[in-house]
């Protein structure tokens, strides 16, 4: 009996060595403290997050025994991982500077992300602002024409893929999908300067990526003759700023930011405060100082901040947060304010966001779009969801990863409804 499950063991650790890319991820116990893990083991690379600890991304080598138990080593933290998948579940220990802790790794799970095959088209397609070239994903019904309603997905902030992909999400390939079963086309894109080390994405901001756009849209009225933008975050504001410009057909905005960047951050900061539970005094201290580095960034003077005014508390994770204020995008992001274009939009405008959203206020944003904006719109606070559209707890950014739904059915039942019932 003990030959044969030996036996069984050894097998069904084998059969982890071929079934094991993907994500998976768990919860380090290191004296009562518990830290979220996510190992992305892929074929070619694997990497490792810790969103409780704000670590994306770090390298790890990978590797196999003879007896089949996956070793993942972590050199930069002097950490590594050994483990055996056993019902599709990895059971090991994480070991760190000479410290043993028993790791359970599941596999996460995003059960939206679309599965071929397909009941529509897709195409591999290329196009051109100036010495960049965007390349994307054509979704298109099996029956479309040219008056088949197609949009162009623009995304938020950081260098995102044509997926928007972010801790295994694939929002955008979910909305596309869901467009593409439904009658409306779509074209979603790698942002400038993508997966190339070479390019610094931080020396670009809203403005240039708001330029990229028009080139996708001028790609699609080629074949189509009504073209519009679903825009999300960065991207919703994007879709505003060109609907002003007379640009495009009709826009959806998700979770756009209306109101300007310095009163957004200004927000999100609280927010966070708040929710770390620190006392009010040190909060509104707080925000008095940032609101002060926050004008010092946006007039290029951040060497004349006096960080003695800064709570004590708190002085090591601002003097961290000045050091990105540096860099061209966050400086002009404190800028951007859309609110004195709403009104010369004619085309008609969807807005959606969430009702926990810690990135993006919904209450004030949706307000200026209801008061601003005189073309035929429709304005949504949808109840429950985060910044991401996912159902949620908290709207806590730490929540996404965690959370299975990738793109609330509701909100994207909105989104077809509205683009179905402008188009008819």
């Amino acid at each position: 009996m003990k030959r044969i499950i030996a036996a069984l063991l050894f097998a069904v650790s084998t059969i982890g060595v071929s079934a094991q890319e993907g994500a998976w991820s768990g919860e380090l116990d290191y004296q009562g403290t518990k830290f979220l893990l996510v190992f992305n083991l892929n074929n070619d690379v694997t990497t490792i997050d810790s969103p409780s600890l704000g670590v994306n991304g770090l390298k790890a080598g990978k590797s196999f025994t003879p007896e089949g138990k996956i070793c993942i080593t972590i050199p930069q933290i002097n950490a590594s991982f050994e483990g055996v998948m056993i019902m599709n579940i990895i059971f090991g220990n994480y070991i760190q500077s000479g410290f043993s802790f028993p790791l359970t790794l599941k596999r996460v799970n995003r059960p939206q992300t679309p599965k071929g095959p397909f009941p529509y088209n897709t195409e591999e397609v290329t196009f051109q602002n100036g010495e960049f070239t965007f390349h994307g994903t054509l979704s298109v019904p099996q029956d479309y024409t040219a008056k088949t309603p197609v949009v162009l997905l623009v995304s938020g902030s950081g260098p995102q893929n044509r997926d928007e992909k972010m801790y295994e999400h694939n929002p955008f390939a979910v909305i596309a999908d869901a467009l593409a079963r439904n009658g409306i086309a779509s074209l979603r894109y790698d942002d400038r300067g993508y997966g190339d080390s070479t390019i610094p994405f931080f020396n670009y901001h809203t403005h240039d990526f708001k330029d990229d756009a028009p080139a996708g849209l001028s790609f699609l009225r080629k074949r189509f003759k009504k073209v519009g933008i679903i825009g999300h975050s960065e991207g919703g504001t994007i879709a505003l700023m060109l609907a002003a410009e007379g640009k495009t057909d009709f826009i959806v905005s998700l979770a756009g930011m209306v109101v300007s960047g310095k009163e957004t951050i200004l927000w999100q900061n609280r927010v966070s405060l708040e929710a770390s539970g620190l006392p009010k005094e040190v909060i509104d201290q707080s925000i008095g100082f940032i609101n002060n580095v926050l004008d010092k960034a946006a007039e290029g003077k951040l060497e004349s901040i006096d960080f003695s005014l800064a709570p004590d508390a708190l002085k090591p994770l601002l003097q961290q947060s000045v050091k990105q204020l540096s860099m061209p995008y966050y400086q002009h992001i404190l800028t951007v304010d859309v609110r004195p274009l709403l009104s010369q939009i004619k085309c008609p405008v969807l807005a959606l966001n969430g009702t926990k959203d810690t990135q993006v206020n919904y209450q004030p944003n949706l307000e200026v779009i209801e008061k601003c904006i005189t073309s035929p719109h429709q304005v949504i606070a949808m109840e429950g969801l985060n910044h991401l559209f996912q159902h949620c707890t908290t709207g806590s950014p730490k929540e996404y990863r965690q959370i299975e739904e990738t793109f609330a059915p509701e909100a994207i039942q909105k989104i077809l409804d509205w683009i179905g019932g402008i188009n008819n």
